[in-house]
């Protein structure tokens, strides 16, 4: 892991953006295509990237951008047998600092009109600057207008020989199948919890900030499999406090830790109403998201019913949880050991699903959850 040294401050997400593919943490198939493009000097002139949020499509697409414009790759072949930039000449530390003329980021969401998409045209024909290949990254492509992608799609038709474009999105769908069929497409994949927790790990003690465990597993699980937004809520806490805390992290993000969550489903399945309504209450009484928490909720109970059915499901969830959550989840699934348990557990789950859509648009969220629990548990 190489950092970025400025006289500026740079925000976490920014100081730990991998340099090189080797770098690039969850996407190994993609890596591997990448990288014997990059020895085989074979790019393609259009690629779609699609997948969640934080999986390191615009990271991977700054790194083809490097890969294609490095000076040592062009003068030294054993150098370039790598498939790595070098990171040290002038194109890719320009890149590297986003000052590099011939690499162009737009974003879609703010850029979606024919005429941005006609000024590109118009620019693309006049060759690079200054290095090899002009590169065009155009994030969230979805959202550009019908009009636009027309215009794009003309210029994939019959690209110059020095552009690569290279589209994003999270909304794979939402692209028209024209423009699909003329680009190598990427599929990234949400990355799994202990990757995340492990690059957590790495920037905690490469900054020396004090954080426990269960404090790095927390903001993991809070990131939803983006390593970007766990790397940013890191960077939040960080400087609120020498020693990070679990219930500063759970107040700061409004979000109840797995502990808690696995404790009102024990009551729940062992048809304690005392303790799951003492649970909620001093959930609410902590200012806690109780949207999140029955989301939560419906997501534990979920797996829980999941591997009930499917033992083999333990390998997918291994990538989503630590063991030590596993391990509680295993225990809640043996726990329903009739019918009658995996039908409650069902009925429970459509109760909370349904009490999640009126939560939404309830000046008093708590109600509907409450309900939905007393409801559960009065007809055991």
């Amino acid at each position: 892991m190489v950092k970025i040294l400025t006289n500026m401050p740079l925000a976490i997400y920014r100081k730990y953006r991998p340099k090189k593919l080797a770098d690039l943490i969850g996407q190994e198939i993609i890596v591997e295509v990448i990288k014997n493009a990059a020895i085989s000097d074979k790019f393609s002139h259009a690629y779609l990237f699609f997948g969640p949020r934080g999986s390191g499509k615009t990271t991977t697409a700054r790194l083809i951008a490097k890969i294609a414009n490095c000076e040592k790759r062009q003068e030294n072949e054993k150098f370039k047998a790598t498939g790595e930039p070098c990171n040290e000449c002038l194109s890719c530390r320009e890149i590297d600092e986003n000052r590099a003329m011939d690499v162009i980021e737009i974003d879609a969401a703010s850029n979606r009109g024919i005429d941005e998409i006609r000024n590109l045209k118009e620019a693309i024909k006049f060759s690079p600057t200054s290095r090899r290949y002009k590169v065009y990254i155009i994030d969230e492509v979805h959202q550009l207008t019908k009009e636009a992608f027309n215009a794009l799609l003309k210029t994939l038709e019959e690209p110059p020989a020095h552009a690569i474009f290279i589209l994003a999105t999270t909304e794979y769908e939402k692209v028209p199948a024209t423009i699909l069929s003329r680009t190598q497409r990427f599929h990234f994949k949400r990355l799994p919890l202990g990757q995340i927790i492990e690059k957590l790990e790495l920037i905690v003690k490469e900054e020396k900030i004090k954080a426990d465990e269960d404090v790095l597993e927390l903001i993991a699980a809070s990131a939803e499999g983006s390593f970007r937004d766990a790397e940013s809520l890191l960077d939040q806490i960080a400087g609120m406090e020498e020693q990070i805390s679990f219930e500063n992290v759970e107040k700061i993000l409004g979000r109840v830790g797995f502990i808690r969550t696995s404790e009102m489903v024990d009551a729940l399945l062992k048809n304690n109403s005392d303790g799951a309504l003492n649970v909620l209450a001093k959930i609410n009484e902590g200012g806690f998201n109780l949207n999140q928490f029955n989301k939560d909720l419906i997501s534990y109970l979920r797996r829980v019913l999941a591997l009930k059915f499917s033992a083999l499901l333990e390998n997918e969830f291994k990538k989503e949880l630590t063991q030590n959550e596993l391990n509680l989840l295993k225990k809640h699934s043996q726990m329903l050991d009739s019918a009658a348990m995996e039908q409650k557990t069902i009925n429970l789950l459509k109760s909370l699903i349904r009490a999640y859509g009126e939560m939404k648009y309830s000046p008093f969220p708590i109600i509907p959850l409450e309900v939905a629990i007393i409801e559960n548990l009065r007809k055991n």
